[in-house]
C-alpha cells in the first residue's frame, strides 16, 4: 500500500502536538449530554413502525433509491413530504436534499452569482463558508450576531451594490450550532429590507424544537414572508437524514437545474423518505407536543441550575437546547470532558480549530429524555472538576 505524503503526515503530527486530531469515537452507554436527538426521536420504535406502514400503505418495496431525483430516484415519496413541507411551514416550495451539507454546498454554491455580494455571520456552519468558496460570488463576514459590525461592513461597501447585475444576500443561523445562541431576527430582517438584500437562514437547530407547531423560529416571530430561503434539516430533533431548503417555486426549479448537489448525487432511500414523514406525524402528535414540552422545561431547568451552582459566567447565554461551557484550550476541555465520561456522563468537549483558539468548550446538548436528576448531577460534576482544575482561570 501506497504510503501517505509527508507534507500530510505533518499536517497529522501538528494535529497531535496541540491535542486537535480528531477521532471517530466509539458507541457509548452514558447519559446523553452529546447528541442532536433533541427528542430523542431516533429511538422512537413508533416512528420506526409508522415509517414501515408507509412504505406498505404505498407499495414501494425498493431498498435504494436507484438513482439520482433527475434519474429514478426520485420516488412518489417525495412529491409526499415536499407538499407535506409546504403546508407544515408555509412555503411556497420545499426541495429536499440528502443531507443539510448537501444543501447548504447546492444553495451556495449556484445562487450567488459573480458580482453578487454575500453576508455571512462569522460563526455560520462549515457547509455554508465551503459552498461560498464553490461559488463566484464576493463574500464579507460580519462578526457574530453583531448587527452593528454588520451595518459597517454594508455600508463600507455599499456603492458596490448599484449596479443592475449585483445581488445581495445575507445568511445566519437561527440557532448557532456551536454556541446555541441566536441573532435578533426582527431587526435583521428591518436591515435587508432596508438595503434590499435577501435573507438565508439555516434552521437545523431548531426544526421540531421552536415556534408555532414547533416548526422553527421564523414561523414564532412571522417572519417567512421576509426570508428568501430557509434550510431546515431532519437529521437533529427529527431523528431522521435529511434536508429541504424553503423557498418560492421559482427557486426550487432553478435549484433543479444548476445545484450539483442535488443533481449528482443518489437520491434518498424511500425508507428515509418514510421515516421523515412519520417523524413530522409524530412530532404534531399529542406525544411529539409532549417531548417539546419537556424539552423546554428541561432547558429552564438547566439554566436555573447554572445560577445556583454559579457556573453562569462560564457559559453562553443560550434558550436553545444547546448549552455551552467557554473553558480554552484543548487540553482543559479534554480532561474535564473525560472526566465527566468516567462518571457515566457523555458530554464532548468542542476543540479548536473546530471553535476558535481559546473558545475551547463542552458542548452540552439537552433532550426531553434528561431527567433532572441527570441534569444536576452532570452540572455538580462539572462545577467539581473546574474547581479542581489547575490549569483553568476561574472566573468570579
Amino acid at each position: 500500500m501506497v504510503g501517505l505524503p509527508k507534507k500530510l503526515e505533518q499536517k497529522l503530527d501538528k494535529r497531535i502536538a496541540n491535542n486537535s486530531l480528531r477521532n471517530l469515537p466509539a458507541e457509548t452507554a452514558s447519559i446523553d449530554f452529546s447528541s442532536n436527538d433533541y427528542l430523542g426521536f431516533s429511538k422512537h420504535k413508533e416512528l420506526g413502525q409508522n415509517a414501515l406502514q408507509i412504505l406498505s400503505d404505498k407499495r414501494v418495496d425498493l431498498n435504494g433509491a436507484t438513482g439520482s431525483r433527475l434519474l429514478t430516484g426520485n420516488s412518489i415519496l417525495y412529491s409526499e413530504l415536499e407538499q407535506l413541507l409546504c403546508n407544515y411551514y408555509n412555503a411556497g416550495s420545499a426541495l429536499v436534499f440528502n443531507s443539510g451539507y448537501d444543501a447548504n454546498i447546492g444553495f451556495f454554491s449556484s445562487v450567488p452569482q459573480r458580482n453578487d455580494i454575500v453576508f455571512y455571520d462569522e460563526f455560520v456552519h462549515a457547509s455554508i463558508r465551503d459552498g461560498l468558496k464553490l461559488g463566484n460570488a464576493n463574500a464579507y463576514r460580519f462578526e457574530h450576531n453583531n448587527l452593528e459590525d454588520l451595518l459597517s461592513v454594508i455600508r463600507r461597501i455599499a456603492h458596490l451594490f448599484t449596479g443592475d447585475d449585483t445581488h445581495v444576500y445575507l445568511v445566519t443561523e437561527a440557532v448557532f450550532s456551536m454556541d446555541g445562541d441566536a441573532p435578533e431576527m426582527n431587526r435583521l430582517c428591518e436591515i435587508c429590507d432596508q438595503y434590499n438584500i435577501r435573507l438565508i437562514v439555516d434552521e437545523a437547530h431548531t426544526t421540531g424544537i421552536f415556534g408555532k407547531k414547533e416548526n422553527g423560529n421564523l414561523y414564532e416571530l412571522v417572519l417567512e414572508k421576509n426570508v428568501f430561503a430557509r434550510i431546515i434539516t431532519f437529521g437533529k430533533a427529527l431523528g431522521c437524514h435529511g434536508a429541504a431548503i424553503l423557498g418560492s417555486e421559482l427557486l426550487k426549479s432553478y435549484l433543479v437545474n444548476f445545484a450539483r448537489s442535488l443533481i449528482y448525487t443518489t437520491a434518498l432511500p424511500p425508507h428515509s423518505l418514510a421515516s421523515i414523514i412519520a417523524a413530522y406525524d409524530l412530532l404534531q402528535s399529542e406525544k411529539g407536543i409532549q417531548k417539546q414540552h419537556l424539552l423546554r422545561e428541561n432547558i429552564t431547568y438547566f439554566k436555573e441550575l447554572l445560577v445556583d451552582l454559579g457556573l453562569e459566567t462560564y457559559f453562553i447565554n443560550s434558550y436553545s437546547a444547546i448549552q455551552c461551557c467557554i473553558l480554552g484550550g484543548n487540553p482543559v476541555v479534554t480532561d474535564i470532558a473525560e472526566a465527566l465520561g468516567s462518571q457515566g456522563m457523555d458530554v464532548r468537549p468542542i476543540k479548536y480549530p473546530t471553535v476558535p483558539e481559546g473558545q475551547e468548550r463542552l458542548r452540552f446538548c439537552l433532550h426531553s429524555f434528561n431527567s433532572k436528576q441527570d441534569i444536576l448531577a452532570v452540572l455538580k460534576l462539572l462545577k467539581e472538576n473546574i474547581i479542581n482544575s489547575p490549569s483553568l482561570i476561574k472566573r468570579d
